[in-house]
C-alpha cells in the first residue's frame, strides 16, 4: 500500500488498521481497489474518473440517496451497495484533485463477466426488475443527469447527422449502406423519448449499464444480491434497462464480430429476461409492458447509431483495438435491430405470454 492510498483511507471511517490495499477487478473507467483492515473487513476504494464524470458531487448525492432508499426495503445487508463515510461524513473525499469513496466489500457473492448458463441471465433480470420495482415510488426528477442526454435518441440522431455532414475522417462514401439503416428509422427512434414528454411513460430511477457484470450473485445459490456500479442512475425509462440488457445479453454472437451471419437476437434469452425482469417488477405500467420490445429494438439502435457517429468521427470516443472496430460495432447493432423486426410479433407474443 502505497502513501498516498494510506493518506486517503486514514480519511474514511473503516473498522480499523488498513493493511493491504491492492487493484481489483477489471472495470475500465474508475480505478478500484480491495482494501483490508486489521480486523479482516474487507473494503472497495475506488477513484472516479472525473473526466468521464464531470459532476462527481451530483453523481454521489444519486449514489447516496437512492442506496439509503433502498436500505430501508432490504433484509439482507449484502442486496444493496453500502459507502463508507468520510470522518467528516461526506460520501466521498477530494483529495489533490481527485474523487475517492469506499463502499463495503459484497461478501460471498461472485460477479460474472458473462452468462454460464441462462439461470444467470435469468438472475440478472430479477436484479434490475428488483431495482425498477423498489424504486417505483423514489421521486426520480430529484436525482442529477450525471451524462445529459444520454438516451436521448433524437439527439444521438442530430449529433449523428453533424458526423456525416463533417465526414472528418472521411468514410462516409463507404458505408452508405449503414447510414440509410440508421436514417431510414429516424423517426421511429424517438418514440421514447417522445411519450416521456408527454407524459404517457412514467419517469423512474435507470440504472443505464444493465450488463450482467453490474450484479453480485450469492456465491452459494447464485441468486441475485444486489445491483453495482451506479455511476449512471439517473432519471430515465424503465425501457432503457430492459432494452439495454437484451440489447447486450440477449444476442448470439460478441458485440464487435464480423461475421454478421452468427448475429441474431435469441428469443429464448429474451424470453428469459422478459420473464425475470417482469416478476421482479409487476409495477411496471401496461404501456411499459407493451412496448417492452421497442425498448430492445431502440436502445440496439441507438447504440449502432452511436458505433456509427464515432466511426465517421474517427474513432475518438468507443476505445478500439483493430481498424475498424467501431464499424463492425454498428453492423452488430443493426443486424439485431433488422432480425427484432423480423421476430416483432414473437417479441410482443413472448410479453404477453408472460404476464398471463
Amino acid at each position: 500500500m502505497n502513501e498516498l492510498h494510506a493518506a486517503i483511507l486514514g480519511q474514511f471511517q473503516l473498522d480499523a488498521q488498513t493493511v493491504s490495499c491492492d487493484r481489483y477487478g477489471c472495470g475500465h473507467i474508475n480505478e478500484t481497489y480491495l482494501v483490508v483492515t486489521a480486523s479482516g473487513h474487507r473494503y472497495i476504494l475506488q477513484k472516479v474518473n472525473h473526466h468521464v464524470f464531470r459532476d462527481v458531487a451530483g453523481l454521489m448525492e444519486n449514489i447516496a440517496a437512492v442506496t439509503e432508499y433502498l436500505r430501508g426495503q432490504a433484509s439482507d445487508p449484502r442486496a444493496v451497495m453500502r459507502l463508507v463515510k468520510t470522518s467528516d461524513d461526506a460520501a466521498y473525499l477530494e483529495y489533490e484533485g481527485e474523487f475517492w469513496r469506499v463502499y463495503d466489500f459484497v461478501e460471498d457473492s461472485i460477479c460474472l463477466q458473462q452468462a454460464e448458463t441462462p439461470e444467470d441471465f435469468y438472475e440478472s433480470a430479477v436484479a434490475f426488475g428488483s431495482f425498477q420495482q423498489q424504486l417505483k415510488d423514489f421521486p426520480a426528477a430529484t436525482l442529477h443527469e450525471t451524462i445529459p442526454n444520454f438516451h436521448n435518441t433524437a439527439d444521438r440522431y442530430r449529433i449523428f447527422k453533424e458526423a456525416i455532414a463533417a465526414d472528418k475522417a472521411g468514410r462516409v462514401k463507404d458505408v452508405q449502406a449503414e447510414i440509410d439503416f440508421a436514417l431510414a428509422r429516424e423517426a421511429e427512434a424517438g418514440t421514447l423519448v417522445r411519450l416521456l414528454a408527454e407524459g404517457k411513460l412514467p419517469l423512474r430511477v435507470t440504472h443505464n449499464d444493465t450488463k450482467l457484470n453490474n450484479v453480485m450473485l450469492d456465491a452459494k445459490t447464485r441468486k441475485a444480491l444486489c445491483v453495482i456500479d451506479l455511476d449512471t442512475v439517473m432519471p430515465g425509462l424503465s425501457l432503457y434497462d430492459f432494452g439495454d440488457s437484451i440489447r447486450f445479453g440477449a444476442a448470439s454472437a460478441e458485440e464487435d464480430e464480423q461475421d454478421l451471419s452468427k448475429v441474431e437476437m435469441r428469443l429464448d434469452l429474451f424470453e428469459t429476461y422478459t420473464r425475470g425482469f417482469l416478476g421482479a417488477c409487476p409495477g411496471l405500467t401496461e404501456l411499459e409492458r407493451e412496448l417492452l420490445p421497442l425498448g430492445a429494438k431502440l436502445m440496439t439502435l441507438e447504440c449502432g447509431v452511436r458505433f456509427l457517429t464515432d466511426y465517421l468521427d474517427g474513432d475518438h470516443y468507443f476505445a478500439i483495438h483493430r481498424p475498424g472496430q467501431n464499424l463492425d460495432r454498428a453492423r452488430t447493432q443493426f443486424k439485431l435491430v433488422a432480425d427484432m423486426e423480423a421476430k416483432w410479433q414473437q417479441m410482443h407474443n413472448i410479453v404477453q405470454e408472460v404476464q398471463q
